[in-house]
């Protein structure tokens, strides 16, 4: 397969940032065998967290059949689409994308993924996998060196009799996991929830997503001071929602008003969606997996709230930022305002003065800055 080829488009794209990486190339190579006697026999090819196609049209290209994929993110699913129209691949070939769920493991005898930086994510999926995969599978579970620890090691081997650890190659490494055991390890199923007694608030995530079941001290510190933003809007946004922390905070603490919240990451948005059904709010907190606010149309809302994130995957980039920051301006009407905290390291106030429009500083502290940009 030509991996020259794949691009991360919609994702963003820019010098450095790749569609496929040596990691996945090596998943491939120690997955090559367990892929041609799955080819053979029954049992689909199940890939998990594939960031932009490679594993999964990887997986096709090497004879495997009824290939399922989940990608966290929508925007890796559109490329993985993308990517098989690049490559010709016929329709009838072509990776099934499924939610994270029993479906997407069923009767699985070869999984293939990326190795997520979050232990809980790892968990997640590698209980599922145990619980609904075939007594026989093996997991090819790879990722950069520099990104990979024991603890990973220590996650499989509580779902799994044994995991085995290849040989590294490019600075890339795969566990390989098989003998999914009877029984679950002794932890609480996910998805898992708390309470945040200083917010009145309970949390409750699916295994990767950002601060888990905690409230981040980003989001915290926006809390504090968003009473103030356009008061009197009839409905808010929250963008980049995460577990729907401040979706939910909004719609308790304005009774009134609807709170659309969107997030690109599949996870994220089903956490969001049982946080404000915990809280008693499901009813006004309407939750999106989009990329940005496509849902949502032009000079629409008056308030939008961010909290954004700066990794593309392990890269820190201020394009993401810089997509989200389009897309608040977008949808705010004029007048409208977009509240946003972000580490003050990263200085994004000529950003937001550029995309959106003025911009003056709420609060600060040592970390963080919260600043209202007008439209």
């Amino acid at each position: 397969m030509d991996f020259d080829a794949l691009r991360r488009h919609p994702d963003l794209e820019a010098p450095g940032l790749v569609a496929a990486d040596a990691a996945d190339r090596l998943i491939l190579d120690e997955a090559a065998a367990a892929l041609a006697e799955a080819g053979a026999l029954p049992g689909p090819v199940v890939v998990v967290d594939d960031a932009y196609g490679a594993l999964a049209l990887g997986a096709v290209d090497a004879g495997a059949h009824g290939v399922r994929a989940h990608q966290d993110p929508i925007t890796g699913e559109r490329a993985l689409a993308g990517n098989a129209d690049r490559l010709g691949v016929p329709e009838g070939e072509r990776p099934r994308s499924l939610p994270l769920g029993p479906e997407l493991v069923d009767g699985a005898r070869v999984v293939l993924m990326r190795l997520p930086r979050a232990l809980d994510r790892l968990d997640e999926v590698a209980e599922l996998i145990r619980a609904h995969a075939a007594p026989d599978v093996r997991v090819f579970a790879g990722g950069r060196v520099k990104h990979m620890s024991l603890a990973m090691n220590e996650v499989l081997g509580r779902r799994f009799g044994r995991v085995d650890v290849t040989h590294a190659r490019q600075k890339s490494r795969v566990l390989v996991a098989a003998e999914p055991r009877l029984e679950p390890a002794p932890a609480p199923p996910w998805p898992r929830q708390a309470r945040d007694d200083a917010l009145d608030l309970v949390v409750v995530a699916h295994g990767g997503v950002f601060a888990g079941t905690s409230v981040d001290v980003g989001t915290r510190f926006l809390l504090g001071v968003l009473a103030d933003a356009v008061p009197d809007a009839a409905s808010a946004v929250d963008l980049a929602c995460g577990s729907g922390v401040v979706a939910t905070w909004l719609a308790r603490e304005r009774p009134g008003i609807t709170v659309h919240a969107s997030d690109r990451s599949a996870a994220a948005a089903a956490s969001a969606r049982l946080t404000a059904a915990a809280n008693g709010v499901g009813d006004r907190v309407r939750v999106a997996r989009a990329d940005g606010l496509e849902h949502l149309p032009d000079a629409s809302e008056r308030l939008v709230v961010l909290n954004p994130p700066f990794h593309s995957d392990a890269a820190v980039h201020t394009g993401i930022a810089a997509h989200l920051f389009a897309e608040a301006a977008r949808v705010l009407e004029p007048g409208g305002e977009l509240w946003c905290v972000w580490n003050s390291h990263l200085r994004y106030r000529p950003l937001l003065e550029r995309l959106v429009g003025p911009t003056r500083q709420i609060a600060r502290n040592p970390r963080f800055t919260v600043t209202a940009s007008a439209r």
